[in-house]
C-alpha cells in the first residue's frame, strides 16, 4: 500500500510532505507566538491540514513540538560542523562558527526562538533543552586546544551556557547591540575561553 503511487507520488511521499507541512507550520507559531500559539487546532489551520493528517505523524501537540525543536537543532548543529570543516586555524574556525550560528538564529528569528526561548516556556521543550547542551558542548569541545579532556568539558559547558544566554537577551531585544558587535563579542569570548592558563 505504502508503495503504491498516485499523482506520481507514493503513499509515503504524501505522509512526509504532510508531516513536513505540520513541523513548518508548528516552527511559525513556536517561532512567533510562543508555545500559547501551539495546540493542534492551531498548527492544522496554518498547515491547511486535518486534523486526522496531525495524528498521522504525531501522538500530541508535545511530540510536535519536540519534533520541531529537533529539527532546528540538528540545522543548528549542521552548520556548526559545516562552518569549521574547511577551517584549520582557530580564530576564523571561532568566527566561521559564530557567523553561522548567527545567520541560522537570527536571519530566521523564529529558530533563535525555538532553540533558545521556547526551552524556557515550554514543559515539553524543558528537559529535551537539557538533552541537547552536551552535543553542543561536544562540538565546542572538540574546537578547543588548551587543558585535558576535563578542563575542555568544563569549558565548552561554560562557553554554551554563556553563548545561549547572549543570544537569548539578544532575541528577546534586552541586548541592544548591532549584529556585528554581537558576532565580534561571542567570537572574542571563544578564543578567550581557549587560552593557555
Amino acid at each position: 500500500m505504502a508503495g503504491r503511487s498516485w499523482a506520481g507520488t507514493t503513499l509515503d511521499d504524501r505522509k512526509a510532505a504532510r508531516r513536513g507541512q505540520l513541523v513548518d507550520a508548528g516552527l511559525d507559531l513556536l517561532g512567533t507566538q510562543g508555545s500559547a500559539g501551539v495546540s493542534v487546532r492551531a498548527v492544522c489551520r496554518h498547515a491547511k491540514l486535518t486534523e486526522r493528517y496531525f495524528y498521522e505523524s504525531f501522538a500530541d501537540r508535545e511530540e510536535l513540538v519536540v519534533a520541531v525543536y529537533e529539527h532546528i537543532g540538528e540545522q543548528a548543529r549542521q552548520a556548526l560542523v559545516d562552518a569549521v570543516s574547511d577551517t584549520a586555524e582557530p580564530a576564523e574556525r571561532a568566527k566561521a562558527a559564530v557567523r553561522a550560528f548567527v545567520e541560522l538564529m537570527l536571519d530566521d528569528p523564529r529558530k533563535g526562538r525555538v532553540l533558545l526561548l521556547a526551552p524556557i516556556t515550554d514543559p515539553a521543550l524543558t528537559t529535551r533543552g537539557i538533552a541537547l547542551l552536551p552535543s553542543f558542548a561536544e562540538l565546542v569541545s572538540g574546537q578547543l586546544s588548551h587543558g585535558d579532556a576535563a578542563e575542555r568539558q568544563m569549558t565548552s559547558i561554560g562557553l554554551v551556557g554563556a553563548l545561549s544566554n547572549v543570544f537569548i537577551a539578544y532575541l528577546d531585544g534586552s541586548l541592544k547591540v548591532s549584529r556585528e558587535r554581537l558576532i565580534e563579542h561571542c567570537v572574542r569570548l571563544v578564543l578567550g575561553a581557549d587560552r593557555q592558563p
